[in-house]
């Protein structure tokens, strides 16, 4: 007996997040369908005008806001962005610089140095540790 496979479908904010634009700027015939994988790699591989737009101009999502702006999706929260921004209004910030925003990369910059920190002493004693078991 042979099973029929169905074209695995998402809803339009999970393709939204994966193609990482701001699903209330999408049109509204992709809006209100579902998305199969096949339709979403089409759209990653031709991305259509609508798309390119999205990701060129915005507005964008907070991950893609806060991506931008070197910082965390709480760092944006903490400064009061809880928007989406567009690509413009990202730049005014950049220039801008409030002090939140030195504050927030600040704050990123040293959670990427203790993660790379931690990386590294994992990856000694793993060889250490693969080291005493070749020893014995």
């Amino acid at each position: 007996m042979k099973s029929h496979q169905t074209a695995q479908t998402m809803k339009p904010a999970t393709a939204a997040k994966k193609l990482g634009v701001y699903l209330p700027a999408t049109p509204a015939e992709f809006q209100e369908g579902v998305v199969s994988r096949t339709e979403l790699t089409e759209l990653q591989e031709n991305p259509p005008q609508w798309l390119q737009e999205l990701r060129l101009n915005g507005p964008h999502p907070r991950p893609v806001v806060a991506s931008r702006l070197g910082v965390s999706i709480a760092g944006l929260a903490r400064g009061g962005v809880t928007d989406a921004l567009t690509t413009t209004e990202i730049e005014a910030l950049r220039d801008e610089m409030p002090s939140w925003l030195e504050k927030e990369r600040a704050t990123q910059a040293e959670v990427r140095k203790e993660a790379a920190r931690i990386k590294k002493r994992d990856a000694e004693r793993a060889a250490k540790a693969e080291r005493g078991q070749e020893q014995d």
